[in-house]
């Protein structure tokens, strides 16, 4: 590539990509919402992951050759 081509580039690239802040920092500290997070008490199971599980369950009572492509795709 010659100056000219390498100058174009450039200019093409920041035009394409907009300029990063300085300062790009969360606008309030984050730790605390992490920490309630953590501190919460989990949501309860919901009806349709234990259908799930039992069919699989079920599936693999009935189909006992089907448990390693169950595992494959764990």
């Amino acid at each position: 590539m010659n100056e000219l081509d390498q100058n174009r580039m450039k200019k093409l690239l920041q035009q394409a990509l907009p300029p990063v802040a300085a300062a790009a920092e969360p606008a309030r500290d984050l730790w605390p919402a992490v920490l309630r997070g953590l501190d919460a008490k989990p949501a309860p199971l919901p009806w349709f992951d234990l259908v799930l599980a039992g069919g699989l369950v079920a599936l693999t009572a009935f189909f006992p050759a089907a448990i390693p492509v169950f595992l494959y795709y764990l």
